[in-house]
This record gives C-alpha cells, structure tokens and sequence, in this order.
C-alpha cells in the first residue's frame, strides 16, 4: 500500500517529458569550489550526443596528473565545455592531494575572443572537486568553445604563485 501512495508522488514531481530542470548545487559548488558527489576518480565521458530533452552534451580534454615535484602528493584534473540547449559552461573536476590550498582560474573561450573566467579556491583534501563557469547563451557552434583550467600554488609576497599545472577541454583524439 505504501507504494502505491508513494509511486504517483514521485511520477507528478518529476514533471513533463523534455522539462529543462534547474541544477542542482551544492553551497560549496554554488561559491565556485565543492565536490561533485561522484565516486572517487569518476569522471564524465570524453564526449555525450546532444538528444532531446534537457541532454547536456560534454566535451572533455585528457585527465592530467601534475609532473613529480609536489609536496606530499599530486594534483589531477580534468576539463570540459558543456552545452545544454543554447547554452554552454565550463567545468573543471579535480582533486587535489598536493597537501595545501590552491588557486584555479577556469576560463571559458567563445568566438570573437569571448573570454570568461571564474576563480575558485581548491581546498587541501583527498576529495573530488569541481568548479564552473556561469552559464552563456551561445554565439555559434558547440565547437567554437573550449576551456581552460589553470591550477597555481597560494600566491606568495610578490602576489603570484608558481603554476603547477593547465588542463584544456580539447582531446587528442
């Protein structure tokens, strides 16, 4: 009986066929640094078809690890352009076992020299991580955009820290 009260509950919340729903954040995700709330080296597929409905397409650069030299660990990341209907982001997932915080600048590339860029913070833990660029109505072809995801230590005295590693959302294949 208890699911048969429950079942049409959750058929009428999960609205029409072909709705665009809003994502959903997390309050670290929403402020620029979060976790994805995926497994542990899981990442999206390099590439995902354009469907019906509210499809999100992915295009996904290599996952990188960043050359020896860290202290106490290393720095892997990934980075995607993401297209759902006229609209397209940035993502990068990381993780980041390097021991200390650091800084990403996530830049979302468009035609014309459309650049936008978003800051995060990458905390210090052995969890994955994601940061994102707002959403942009397209101008364009999925394919003039791309990403990049630069990944630099704390900044030091003179303001800048070194650059430990840049990941694109271009793939060699």
């Amino acid at each position: 009986m208890a699911c048969a009260v429950v079942l049409p509950f959750a058929v009428a919340s999960a609205g029409p066929a072909g709705e665009t729903l809003p994502p959903v954040r997390e309050p670290a995700a929403a402020a620029g640094d979060g976790v994805d709330g995926k497994a542990p080296g899981t990442r999206p597929p390099r590439t995902a078809p354009l469907g019906l409905g509210a499809s999100t397409a992915v295009r996904c650069g290599p996952e990188l690890t960043s050359p020896g030299g860290l202290p106490a660990g290393a720095l892997q990341a990934q980075t995607c352009v993401l297209v759902q209907a006229r609209e397209t982001w940035a993502r990068a997932y990381y993780r980041n076992t390097t021991g200390g915080p650091l800084r990403l600048v996530l830049s979302l590339l468009g035609p014309g020299g459309r650049t936008l860029q978003m800051r995060c913070a990458v905390g210090a833990a052995d969890e994955p991580g994601m940061c994102e660029t707002p959403r942009r109505t397209m101008r364009g072809e999925p394919s003039a955009y791309s990403a990049v995801a630069e990944y630099a230590a704390p900044a030091d005295a003179a303001g800048s820290g070194p650059l430990l590693l840049r990941a694109g959302s271009n793939s060699p294949d």
